[in-house]
């Protein structure tokens, strides 16, 4: 089998890993600052594939307005979900349970409404660019390329706030003791609602970016929730970096398994993947024993 095959498949790895990363850092990012476990991620998700069909297709906006409006329309909308349900449940005893069911229970809600207001149908979103990038023997798609640089800026952008902002220095006061850092006058409710927002926007990202290559439908988050949770807990519960490393990890894993077998195994090879890493290592790659 020619080399360059063998390289075109760990650079379409590395694309969906950057994918995985984006997902799988949303829903580190808000475990790691709050200790929930949102299992609405996935329709985050979903509702930023529909956005971005409504807007691109239905209406004409060009691509590179309509993914920033989607991403900052999910904003709003993870803040809103965190401000009117989370909120009100972390103070209470036995939150940990109750934000799970919560959330469960707003995914089935997203994914229903979606499925009476859209339909049934697939939604197609075309290519944002056409064309082949040819490095040598190497043929890249520029719609995948473009997926690699879209999630590599954002990602950047994410490691920027998180360590250089204001906002990022909270987070991160936040996420390691919250009572202490509300006694320093840190806003943690606040802290918590944008930590929500953040996250939905970045599922919003990813569903953008993957809609020309997968269709957009109501039933589209379920399958991209369990491979965000394989992503975090390679990675490292909580972990935004381990998170990143996971999802780029698991991408090539997969792309190489894929490769060597068939696409149909595609899903095994993820979770046998993650079993190994929770067999050797059970707190993750970036985590610490508890």
């Amino acid at each position: 089998m020619p080399v360059s095959l063998y390289i075109e498949q760990i650079i379409n790895g590395l694309i969906a890993g950057s994918m995985y990363a984006l997902i799988g850092g949303g829903i580190a990012l808000v475990y790691g600052v709050t200790r929930v476990l949102n299992m609405a991620h996935g329709e985050f998700y979903m509702l930023g594939g529909y956005g971005v069909f409504y807007l691109v297709v239905a209406h004409a906006v060009p691509p590179v307005a309509a993914i920033p409006l989607v991403a900052l329309l999910l904003f709003a909308l993870g803040v809103i979900v965190q401000r009117l349900t989370i909120h009100y449940l972390l103070p209470r005893e036995g939150w940990a349970f109750a934000c799970i069911a919560a959330t469960l229970g707003l995914s089935i809600a997203f994914q229903n409404l979606a499925l009476v207001t859209f339909g049934e149908d697939y939604k197609a979103v075309p290519y944002y660019v056409d064309g082949v990038l040819r490095l040598g023997d190497v043929r890249l798609p520029l719609q995948r390329a473009l997926m690699l640089a879209v999630a590599v800026i954002t990602l950047l952008a994410m490691a920027f706030i998180l360590k250089k902002t204001r906002f990022g220095w909270a987070l991160r006061a936040a996420a390691q003791d919250a009572d202490a850092a509300s006694v320093c006058g840190i806003p943690v409710g606040r802290v918590h609602m944008i930590t929500f927002g953040l996250s939905a926007a970045l599922g919003a990202i990813a569903a953008a970016m993957l809609a020309p290559i997968y269709s957009v439908s109501p039933w589209m988050g379920l399958p991209v929730l369990f491979k965000g949770f394989v992503v975090v807990i390679l990675g490292g519960l909580g972990s935004f970096p381990g998170a990143i490393v996971g999802g780029f990890l698991l991408g090539i894993v997969e792309a190489i398994g894929v490769q060597l077998t068939s696409a149909e195994w595609r899903d095994a090879i993820g979770f046998a993947v993650m079993i190994l890493v929770v067999w050797l290592r059970p707190w993750g790659l970036f985590g610490k024993p508890q």
